[in-house]
């Protein structure tokens, strides 16, 4: 009896791969184990960097709300402890952004903390 080999999803997995690494440079577009390990290595950046742009956006916002609270004499870790203690529950993401596009409605957060 002759060997199967399942000869069209093998290729399907190739056109796959190959697809995903169209406008790559040189062989690693078109050459089937170069794309494959340059595609496995996107792949693993894409995952790794998906991490540190949470961690990057996170030391922005905090960068922003420092800023923020200067002008009212206080510093970031100030500012988050009473914020804290009041129990008052806004993320850095939207205290960032009212520092930076809504500074009466901080000002009132700012106060309300003092």
């Amino acid at each position: 009896m002759p060997r199967s080999v399942n000869a069209v999803a093998s290729r399907a997995r190739r056109k796959k791969i190959l697809k995903e690494t169209r406008g790559y440079f040189g062989s690693r577009k078109n050459v089937w184990t170069v794309a494959k390990n340059t595609w496995e290595k996107g792949q693993q950046y894409a995952y790794r960097d998906r991490r540190n742009n949470r961690r990057n956006f996170r030391n922005l916002w905090i960068i922003r709300i420092n800023a923020g609270v200067r002008e009212y004499g206080m510093s970031y870790s100030e500012f988050m402890g009473k914020i804290h203690e009041k129990n008052i529950n806004i993320n850095r993401k939207v205290l960032a952004d009212l520092a930076m596009n809504n500074p009466e409605a901080f000002k009132a957060i700012v106060e309300s903390v003092k």
